[in-house]
């Protein structure tokens, strides 16, 4: 879902599944945040993304949207879900919070466990309309959790990550406490810089190797003896 012209991103979000063979190093030639990641930031805060949004991600977010009418309750994003154990766990740390999850692979949903709490949603929608729809009808997260993301390594595919995808502006609008983790640092740094952009400070700190792995790719970096960082954004 991009402008015309643009590639596709790849914002599928966080886990896919249990692999029992050590997990590689993020290997890439950039080194540093991207050069051409400011004039991305410009670019998109000066024009509006304006693409359609598509009908099965209007029906998804209705869906959602009737159900967190039905009890008052205040609200938590895991964008990029995968199979949706962060959302589960989440649910189960707020228990009066709203959890949604959304990730647009069918596949990794079908995955649901049995024992989802009663306050966690897990929907099938493309986050670049989700997002949209959600800022559009004044949604105001609590959290917000992007977790694991794809981080393209390479530097051509810069338009790929969130950060420099035109829906950006929206990611950060509709506001919360953000929190993005990677096993690639470079990542974290972008985001820091794109959020500063956009008049937001953040930190980036390494996760605690004793501290519980939200994901199933946590779990699985972690066994590799990689370094995880997260980023954690403080809304105002």
């Amino acid at each position: 879902m991009t402008e015309p012209g643009e590639p596709t991103p790849n914002l599928t979000g966080s886990v896919s599944a249990v692999v029992d063979t050590p997990s590689r190093q993020v290997t890439s030639s950039q080194t540093a945040p991207h050069d051409d990641l400011e004039r991305q930031l410009l670019r998109h805060a000066q024009r509006p993304f304006a693409k359609p949004i598509a009908a099965y991600n209007r029906e998804a977010f209705d869906f959602v949207a009737g159900r967190l009418a039905s009890i008052e309750r205040p609200l938590i994003l895991d964008s990029g879900c995968g199979t949706g154990d962060s959302s589960r766990l989440l649910a189960h740390r707020y228990p009066d919070h709203w959890v949604v999850g959304v990730d647009r692979s069918a596949d990794r949903l079908s995955r649901q466990r049995a024992d989802t709490p009663s306050n966690c949603l897990l929907i099938r929608a493309d986050l670049v309309d989700f997002w949209r729809l959600a800022h559009e009808h004044n949604w105001e997260p609590v959290h917000h959790y992007l977790l694991y993301p794809n981080p393209e390594p390479k530097p051509r595919h810069l338009k790929r990550r969130f950060h420099a995808h035109p829906v950006f502006p929206t990611f950060v609008a509709l506001g919360g406490r953000i929190e993005s983790r990677s096993n690639w640092r470079i990542y974290l740094e972008e985001l820091a810089q794109a959020l500063a952009f956009h008049g937001r400070a953040s930190h980036i700190e390494t996760i605690p190797a004793d501290e519980p792995p939200m994901t199933l790719f946590e779990r699985k970096y972690r066994a590799s003896g990689q370094a995880l960082w997260r980023l954690i954004s403080i809304d105002k």
